[in-house]
């Protein structure tokens, strides 16, 4: 296994941690925003331009629910006190 697919495995399995436990807080829906870009990275370094620009808009995508997220504080965050 080569640099790049290892790369690519690892922003693959962050995106899909992230995701997972995005109902934790804000911080983890932009640690999939960061996991995404690392795919867009990675499909662009592969050749593979159409997931690269996928991935590109759906980090857009996770940037705008983490904005909205911290700023109205629907995000509930077991570890912070209401």
């Amino acid at each position: 296994m080569d640099r790049l697919t290892l790369f690519g495995l690892f922003a693959v399995t962050a995106m899909l941690v992230c995701y997972a436990l995005e109902s934790r807080g804000p911080g983890f829906i932009l640690a999939f925003a960061a996991s995404c870009l690392l795919g867009s990275a990675y499909g662009f370094l592969q050749g593979a331009w159409p997931f690269g620009l996928v991935e590109a808009i759906w980090s857009l995508v996770a940037l705008r629910r983490w904005w909205r997220a911290s700023s109205h504080g629907s995000c509930k965050n077991p570890l912070r006190p209401a």
